[in-house]
């Protein structure tokens, strides 16, 4: 048993590695993560078992019942997973709505009032959604986004704080994307400078600090200058990562390479700003680092099984001084081993279970700070004067927010991870904050667990930081419980009294830190010191001076609704997207309900028809009867030729299609359109095969090379019985009889072949079946979908010929020269 709870993928990890033992066993659990950002070809591309495998989907959380809750998919296929996947991630908001309206009575007949705020991607459209909801249900629901404290609407469902009448309203996401100044780039030094550069070489307050002892790691860890490679193929992530680049005015991509060992070397398409750029992905990390020996940082996207063996590798390169490892799960032996050649190495390193850091107008790690619209409001696209350091990668994003809206910004953000044992400290970082000019105020946001905190305290008491420190443990409710608490990260909880939120808390109030009373006054803290700061002039506020404009993404503006394009194709037919196919409206499994065969799927893709049980059985019919007739066709010749030398299915079944024409086959629409325009027309047959002969032109669907009136052709007979009896009329086809009549009074191998009458059939079943309009059956019949039916039916012909002659192992096809005519001019036989 375990004695802290785990996710079910790090169980099955641990039982299959170190307590089974067979390779059976071993290779039985296989997985894939998917998150709302998942690359699929990506993914498929680790996971190739995925396409061949049925599979089971559900969330790899500490939820309970997941499968009354109906969080649990099974025996899917890949398209499956994506449809379940659909319709869980992302739709908290679609589910809360729809739970309103259903329960809109209950909730009005208890007086509830809902209170939602809300942050991260387009969360302005979530709003307006719950806004509205709102209005249409008459329940009253309170809606707020970043510019209101993430936990300030507690205190307001309590009543201990004042609902604000007219909220202000955020910016709509593609706002942040405009540059408001009209100007299309702006002068790189105002963005970038410090905004306390004029008392950059000050330190604050006025006590002197003590000499740091030496670690031997960088207090400087980015600069505009930073490159990094980033392992793994996390294209997102990067392309976040130039975007960022792009509005801090940096000279140069701060992602020099990639690493990923599943491709070959080549070239990975981004965009820099408006241009497209290559940056080269390489196979193994020695090709990397050869190539560009600049790089100092790396980004370790890998997964928890491998995120030790490649943080390892590259550490036995001099030139890597600091790297991030976003993977969680990795075992805390193999943790404590990285940690401790870090030390060895003089490497810093950032997690692992970590989003990463940042430092604002000049590099961020993968995903730190959300997407460019949060960058943007949080104004990380220049440095403030704050330096935070947290555990949690998305409480980080809030103290960007926090400290976006009550100081002059962010001057250095880290995530330190979650892990038991990470691989920096929160006073690895503090005493880097402390020996930076720039940072002239810290922020720390701790969590129950650990005892970290306590150093800082001591710290202070000692001297050794003297810059003013605002901090807070989360996880003070855990004193609320009778038992022990496991929060959500593996450190965050409390194994002693010492260790709890709430002790922590007291002892750097103690200490001299600045302590809220609660998370909820965290931000009025931070701004009380920074306006102190300001006062004494340790601190001076810049002019802000907006970013150069970065375009946004087609398929981000597309879901905001910003931008309408024309789509590059239509149809009418199927429809892919959904939980299962669609043919003309009919889901896949009413198809197979309504027992309507290949007839019936042939009118719901050709005709977009449901068609008449008698339609459905005569494209079957015709299917069958054109399916092949011998070897000695020019088309059964043509893929036999082909199979024989040795080419492959589509290529041999391409040749004998491609002789399908007027000649061969292809008679069907010209007969069809003959037939139907001398009928339309009112002339008598007798006319019609007089004209013919008198243009000099070939009817076509008359005439046959063996068959004639005395040697009939019984696929023309069997159909000509079914028609008879089940069409409710043929006009046509009797008009076509009648021809027939004349032309094999002439010659009797003149009879209406299985061309002629198929298409002379076809147009009375759509013009009499009552499914089409007449100009309906018209366009069909001139847009050529008659042939259609000899190419499909012909294609299993042909197939079968080519797997007869593989069967069969028959050689390279030659023709015999007794069966050539060679006709030379006589000047070249002399």
């Amino acid at each position: 048993m375990s004695a802290k709870a785990i996710s079910e993928q790090t169980g099955k990890e641990l039982l299959y590695k170190y307590i089974c033992t067979t390779s059976a066993i071993q290779n039985r659990f296989k997985y894939a993560r998917v998150t709302p950002d998942t690359d699929w070809s990506h993914l498929l591309q680790d996971h190739p078992w995925l396409v061949s495998q049925q599979l089971v989907v559900k969330p790899d959380q500490l939820i309970k019942r997941r499968g009354k809750l109906g969080l649990v998919g099974v025996d899917l296929n890949l398209d499956g997973v994506r449809s379940w996947l659909k319709t869980k991630l992302g739709a908290e908001i679609t589910g809360i709505v729809r739970a309103i309206r259903d329960y809109q009575g209950p909730l009005k007949e208890h007086e509830v009032t809902i209170f939602v705020r809300r942050g991260g991607p387009n969360y302005q459209e979530g709003l307006r959604v719950m806004g509205e909801v709102g209005k249409t249900t008459g329940i009253p629901i309170h809606v707020f986004g970043t510019e209101t404290h993430m936990t300030a609407i507690v205190g307001m469902a309590l009543g201990h704080r004042p609902i604000p009448n007219q909220p202000p309203t955020a910016a709509h996401t593609a706002n942040f994307l405009l540059n408001a100044s009209g100007s299309s780039s702006t002068p790189a030094p105002s963005r970038t400078a410090s905004f306390s550069e004029s008392k950059a070489d000050e330190v604050a307050p006025a006590k002197k600090a003590k000499p740091a002892t030496t670690q031997g790691k960088a207090t400087t860890l980015f600069s505009r200058h930073t490159k990094a490679i980033v392992w793994g193929m996390q294209t997102r992530a990067v392309q976040g990562m130039l975007d960022f680049d792009y509005i801090c005015s940096r000279d140069e991509p701060s992602v020099a390479a990639m690493v990923y060992p599943f491709t070959g070397d080549h070239k990975q398409k981004f965009y820099w700003g408006h241009k497209e750029i290559l940056i080269p992905v390489f196979k193994n990390m020695a090709d990397a680092m050869k190539k560009h020996p600049e790089v100092d940082v790396l980004i370790n996207f890998a997964s928890l099984r491998s995120a030790y063996d490649s943080t390892i590798e590259t550490m036995n390169y001099a030139q890597i001084r600091t790297i991030a490892i976003i993977a969680e799960g990795i075992p805390e032996a193999l943790t404590r081993k990285l940690i401790k050649k870090a030390d060895q190495k003089g490497v810093t390193i950032i997690g692992p279970a970590t989003v990463g850091g940042i430092k604002p107008g000049c590099f961020k790690i993968g995903n730190t700070g959300g997407m460019l619209d949060n960058i943007l409001a949080s104004k990380l696209y220049r440095p403030g004067s704050v330096a935070y350091v947290s555990r949690s990668g998305g409480m980080s994003n809030e103290l960007n927010n926090i400290i976006s809206r009550t100081t002059d910004g962010v001057y250095e953000g880290v995530a330190i991870g979650g892990d038991r044992y990470p691989g920096s400290t929160f006073m690895d970082h503090v005493l880097r904050y402390q020996d930076t000019p720039g940072v002239k105020m810290i922020v720390v946001l701790g969590e129950i667990g650990g005892t970290e905190e306590y150093k800082i305290c001591q710290s202070v008491r000692e001297g050794r930081i003297t810059k003013p420190v605002v901090c807070w443990c989360i996880g003070t409710c855990a004193t609320k419980f009778s038992s022990e608490v496991q929060f959500g990260h593996a450190g965050a909880c409390a194994n002693q009294a010492s260790e709890t939120a709430v002790a922590k808390n007291q002892a750097l109030k103690e200490a001299g830190v600045f302590v809220p009373w609660s998370f909820d006054e965290l931000g009025e803290i931070i701004q009380t010191v920074y306006e102190d700061l300001v006062a004494k002039g340790v601190i001076v506020p810049a002019q802000e001076v907006p970013p150069p404009t970065v375009p946004m993404d087609y398929s981000w503006a597309r879901e905001l609704g910003l931008i309408r394009k024309p789509a590059s194709f239509m149809t009418s037919i199927c429809d892919e997207r959904g939980q299962e196919l669609i043919y003309a409206g009919m889901p896949i499994t009413e198809v197979f309900k309504e027992e309507m065969g290949i007839g019936g799927v042939l009118g719901l893709l050709w005709f977009q028809r449901r068609l008449p049980k008698y339609s459905c059985q005569f494209i079957e019919m015709c299917l069958m009867v054109t399916a092949d007739h011998g070897p000695a066709v020019s088309g059964a010749h043509n893929t036999i030729i082909c199979a024989r030398a040795g080419k492959d299915l589509v290529s041999s079944l391409t040749s004998g299609l491609l002789t399908i024409g007027d000649r061969f086959g292809g008679a069907l629409d010209a007969a069809a359109k003959m037939f139907s325009k001398a009928f339309d027309s009112g002339i008598i047959p007798m006319e019609f095969v007089n004209k013919m002969k008198k243009e000099g032109r070939l009817i076509m669907g008359i005439g046959h090379r063996v068959k004639s009136i005395n040697n009939p052709d019984m696929r023309v007979q069997i159909l000509k019985d079914y028609v008879k009896q089940h069409f409710p009329a043929t006009p046509l086809l009797d008009y076509a009889l009648e021809v027939e009549k004349i032309t094999t009074s002439k010659k009797p191998n003149l009879i209406l072949n299985v061309d002629g009458f198929i298409g002379a059939a076809f147009v009375d079943m759509l013009r009499n079946c009552g499914s089409f309009t007449r100009e309906e059956a018209d366009e069909y019949i001139d847009i050529g979908a008659l042939n259609g039916i000899f190419v499909l039916g012909r294609s299993m012909g042909f197939i079968g010929h080519y797997l007869d002659q593989k069967r069969l192992k028959q050689g390279l096809y030659r023709h015999p020269w007794d069966d050539i005519s060679y006709v030379l001019p006589e000047h070249m036989t002399m």
